[in-house]
């Protein structure tokens, strides 16, 4: 029995060796063949929820996050964690921002908060840098064969009870609030520091309106609850959309006090293909970085709303196809952000992340009798696929055997040494349990002028352009593949961000950003909770 378990762990040791002198080896190869593209290996911590219950660490090395040669791109996958972390499946996770104190007394940890319909939040510490390397340890046996180096750091602090159903959205506006919703219609503010309950918002509870008489729902059984909600980057205003309401609420976050309620027109539902038997409720919202318009998303489109609250532009899938999640495109660092244009990411149901141009804007059919052809569609830029695509034929491309995408993050990683502009890395978690990752260079996102206030001459033209130039953007394939990773659970909900490195770690424990001076997030700053 001895001898059998030395050859398991030996043969175990000899894989792990050779998966780490082939990542060395390439990454050499790399700065060997072009040093003038090569940036040092960029470590990602990625974290998936499933509808199996539980939450599943994974560290992605990119030896070459390059999207101009990619015979040279280079991923690693490894396992860090794998929680049990609730009694059914895991709706929602967040990550509380990096801290920025520079003691290297303390390892700098992050946040992890996961929220299921179990009613409760899981909160756990994971290390902000990668597991350092042990040669004289031995290799974690697996009987999948894939490699695992376990953190130590990482570990689980309690869990919070404060909601009584099922936990629907999760934000860290600052490293020292947490902010929770549920379908009980609160939304909760909790400081991270002792993890107390601040404040409590609660929504009104929609009436049942239009129900058809055959509904068997108990009394009081109505749709309810809040969908999604997103903080402006001001810490002062918040916008939210719950179940069973045509309509979108704002918070005021300094008196933490209802500001006003705005409902979704017919030009509007219309304009998504919100039909006469659809919900017509927002499932989902998001601010831009600039905190200049905000996005509310429907089942089958979404729509662009600016700082007036008025509708600017509508976005629809071709084919029309439901959509899961979206996101605006990180801004540049070194660039002044009010110069950088808007772009929006949407994943859809058939496999595909397609990004759209919120800055641009294409005018509909003026002759349309439908009150939603009013509103002008973003154009589309490019698109990411995860699918085998099959011509048929009339010479066209079919998707085949595609899954949905669920969630996904885009991350920006800086190059110092290149001139093209940094690299996006995406990282996208399917519903067929696959976490992809793409690379994608900033200068295949072109930047569209900004959107000019002259009424087009012809229906279909682009607004501030002459009609007989630049036609509707068409959908172009963008970006590269850089690897697939098989989690075997069905993903719900995924997060993800760079772990530093290990000369720059910070304190974690003692750190906590403070928020606008005057709103309700803004209070003391402390610890992590480390107290249980």
């Amino acid at each position: 029995m001895s001898k059998r378990k030395r050859d398991v762990l030996g043969q175990v040791g000899e894989a792990h060796g050779k998966a780490k002198r082939h990542a060395t080896a390439t990454a050499k190869a790399c700065a060997n063949a072009n040093p003038n593209r090569f940036v040092s290996p960029a470590t990602i911590q990625i974290i998936t929820g499933s509808y199996d219950r539980v939450l599943h660490g994974i560290t992605a090395t990119i030896a070459q996050p390059s999207s101009v040669d990619s015979s040279v791109n280079s991923v690693a996958f490894a396992d860090t964690f794998l929680f049990d972390a609730h009694t059914s499946a895991i709706r929602c996770l967040a990550l509380s921002p990096p801290s920025t104190s520079k003691d290297s007394s303390h390892p700098q940890k992050v946040i992890l908060a996961s929220g299921s319909t179990d009613e409760r939040i899981n909160l756990y510490h994971l290390s902000a840098t990668p597991p350092a390397a042990d040669r004289n340890a031995a290799p974690i046996p697996t009987l999948a064969g894939r490699i695992i180096t376990e953190d130590p750091k990482n570990r689980e602090l309690g869990s919070l009870l404060h909601h009584s159903s099922t936990i629907s959205a999760l934000h860290f506006p600052t490293r020292s609030k947490l902010l929770s919703a549920a379908e009980d219609n609160t939304i909760a503010v909790t400081r991270t520091r002792d993890w107390t309950v601040l404040s409590s918002i609660k929504a009104p509870i929609p009436k049942a309106l239009g129900r058809p008489s055959g509904d068997t729902a108990p009394l009081g059984g109505a749709p309810a609850g809040v969908n999604d909600f997103a903080v402006h980057p001001s810490m002062k205003l918040m916008v939210s959309v719950g179940k069973g309401e045509k309509c979108m609420r704002l918070w005021n976050l300094v008196t933490g006090k209802k500001a006003s309620v705005l409902n979704f027109g017919k030009e509007i539902l219309q304009g998504v293909e919100e039909g006469r038997w659809g919900s017509g409720e927002g499932r989902k919202v998001e601010w831009n970085g600039k905190g200049e318009e905000f996005v509310v998303g429907f089942e089958r489109g979404a729509v662009v709303f600016g700082l007036d609250s008025k509708p600017r532009a509508r976005i629809l899938p071709s084919p029309l196809t439901k959509i899961h999640q979206f996101k605006y495109v990180p801004s540049s660092s070194e660039a002044d952000k009010d110069d950088d244009p808007d772009v929006l990411a949407v994943s859809t149901e058939d496999g595909k992340i397609i990004f759209y141009s919120t800055t641009l804007s294409i005018s509909s059919d003026l002759d349309s009798k439908k009150p939603g052809d009013a509103i002008p569609k973003c154009p589309v830029i490019g698109q990411l696929s995860s699918s085998k695509l099959l011509a048929n034929g009339n010479g066209d491309q079919q998707p085949l055997g595609s899954g949905r995408i669920k969630d996904f993050e885009i991350m920006r990683i800086s190059s110092p040494k290149t001139s093209d502009g940094d690299n996006l890395i995406i990282v996208a978690g399917s519903s067929d349990g696959a976490v992809r990752l793409w690379t994608l260079g900033t200068e295949e996102l072109p930047s569209p002028p900004r959107v000019s206030a002259t009424k087009p001459s012809q229906k279909g033209s682009i607004k501030g352009q002459d009609n007989s130039q630049s036609p509707v953007p068409l959908l172009g394939q963008i970006g590269q593949l850089l690897g697939t990773y098989k989690t075997d659970n069905r993903i719900t909900c995924l997060k993800a961000f760079v772990m530093l490195d290990r000369g720059v770690e910070g304190d974690a424990d003692n750190d906590g950003a403070r928020g606008t001076e005057g709103s309700e997030l803004d209070g003391e700053s402390g610890s992590d909770g480390e107290s249980e």
